[in-house]
């Protein structure tokens, strides 16, 4: 039995890393994904899960994309059953009095303001379909700081947050709300960072692994179906151990 068949999902961020691999157990699932964000990668998953995938470009710091996306949704399908609110950037390697004011205002706008302006529409959409389920991607780094991630990690704090925030405002209109938190992923963000980083992140690992996009995928998708359907406003992580 798929857990998702007939379901409609919007991912964003969907065309890498995590946002792929949660739409494409989506999909094997049988859920209709909007894949939402910029850029060629974008196109690449919907060309490769076919027709249930529907690419729709998103910036989620520009309003006007985020109002784009959910009118798309309505349009065409009426109702929003699922949603991954993914997309996300990190900006490193400084100290917070070192840190501009634009890296500060890139991070927030799209890991914190556009994750609200994202749930802020799919809860509207949700409560016109008679409910839903949403899980925000956080990270380790919203509940552990490491040195010189100031902006990512209090983006990601404030994500946690909302989401308990929304959990509560909406648990009684059939809306769960959660926050996935994992580790260091083997996503391209890490592969762009380089070899050495990921022997640091392994080294302080407790497993003496990093996880897989896949892994926090199936939890993700946990969470979205209704094998979780008490479960809300929960923040979980899924870090190899970091979190003990």
């Amino acid at each position: 039995m798929k857990r998702f068949e007939g379901k409609i999902a919007i991912v964003t961020g969907a065309g890498r890393g995590i946002g792929a691999a949660v739409t494409r157990r989506l999909v094997a699932e049988g859920a209709t994904v909007i894949a939402a964000g910029p850029g060629e990668s974008n196109r690449q998953i919907a060309t490769e899960l076919g027709a249930q995938v529907i690419d729709q470009v998103c910036d989620v710091a520009r309003p006007e994309d985020v109002d784009a996306l959910f009118a798309a949704c309505r349009e065409r399908f009426g109702r929003l059953d699922l949603l991954l609110n993914n997309a996300g950037i990190s900006k490193s390697g400084r100290r917070m009095h070192e840190v501009p004011v634009e890296d500060w205002d890139e991070v927030m706008n799209i890991n914190l303001r556009g994750a609200w302006l994202v749930m802020r529409q799919a809860l509207g959409l949700m409560l016109e379909s008679g409910g839903g389920s949403i899980v925000n991607t956080a990270s380790i780094g919203g509940l552990k700081p490491s040195v010189m991630t100031t902006p990512y990690s209090i983006s990601k704090a404030g994500m946690i947050m909302m989401t308990r925030a929304a959990a509560l405002e909406y648990a009684r209109d059939n809306i769960r709300v959660n926050a996935l938190c994992p580790g260091t992923i083997l996503t391209p963000m890490l592969d762009a960072a380089g070899p050495e980083l990921i022997k640091q992140k392994e080294a302080i690992t407790p497993i003496g692994r990093i996880g897989t996009a896949e892994e926090v995928a199936a939890f993700a998708c946990f969470l979205l179906s209704d094998e979780a359907t008490s479960i809300t406003g929960g923040t979980h992580t899924i870090a190899g151990g970091r979190e003990a």
